[in-house]
This record gives C-alpha cells, structure tokens and sequence, in this order.
C-alpha cells in the first residue's frame, strides 16, 4: 500500500530541512511521539538507526528507524520495522521560492503481517493515510511559525 503527496511550506529550504531533520522537533508534529534514542550509525546520516517510541491511547509502540538516505537539504528516506509491520518513507524537498518550498512525501507499506492491521488496510486505506496527512499539516504549522 503507498501513498504520495505534497504541501507547500512558507518558509525557506533550508529552514524547513533544518526543523525537519532535528529530532527534538518530532513532538511538535508527531501526535504521541515520545522519544527517539539513537542506536548506532553517524546520527541523522545514511545508515545510522535509532528506536523511536509513541503513545497512542494506552498503547506504546517502538520502531526502528534506519536512514536509507540523507541528502537534505533535498531528499531523506528511511525504513522504519515494527514487529507487525514495515514502511518506507521518501521525502523530497524544492525551493519555490526564496520563503516557500515544497515538501513531497511517499509513504509505502511494505509488510503488514497483523489480522487487523491488514484487514483495515484492505477495508479502510485512508485510516493509514489520515494519521500522515494530519502530521504534515501539523509539521506545515509548526514550519511557518518558526
């Protein structure tokens, strides 16, 4: 299952990367993002992994992040493992102008390995969409007022 799109940001390339790419930022747009530990690799780099941990309702969940490739201020990708399912993510950054710049994402569902995940991925694709378009509106706020 795979799901692309775009925002526009009104703000610098260089100003959306740099709050993109800096971890500490994920609370601000990530609902029940919780922390992110680095693990081994040059931290934030291609290769590098780290486990990052979210609260939803009374549910923790804990994934493994491994950059697959950093080239901000214009493309990021990474894999992310949960012990039910695997994605990708491919993030792709343009200058529009000197204060707007697209941001483009895809997102990939590569393994879903749960009944339940799985059915309502089958029954209900816009329950994984809606969380990724929330974040990115939400990211797209926190951008513009920074």
């Amino acid at each position: 299952m795979k799901q692309k799109g775009f925002i526009d940001i009104n703000q610098s390339l260089d100003k959306v990367t740099e709050l993109f790419a800096d971890p500490k930022n994920l609370k601000e747009y990530q609902d029940g993002f919780i922390k992110k530990v680095h693990v081994s690799g040059d931290e934030g780099q291609t290769g590098a992994i780290a486990k990052m941990y979210y609260k939803h309702s009374k549910h923790e969940m804990e994934l493994t992040e491994t950059i697959t490739k950093n080239e901000l201020p214009h493309t990021f990708e990474a894999h992310y493992h949960h012990k039910h399912m695997d994605n990708t993510m491919k993030c792709n950054f343009t200058a529009l102008s000197d204060n707007q710049t697209r941001y483009e994402y895809e997102y990939e569902y590569t393994r879903i390995d749960w009944v339940m995940p799985k059915l309502v991925a089958i029954l209900f694709p816009s329950m994984y969409k809606k969380p990724a378009e929330k974040w990115l509106k939400q990211f797209k706020a926190f951008a513009e007022k920074n």
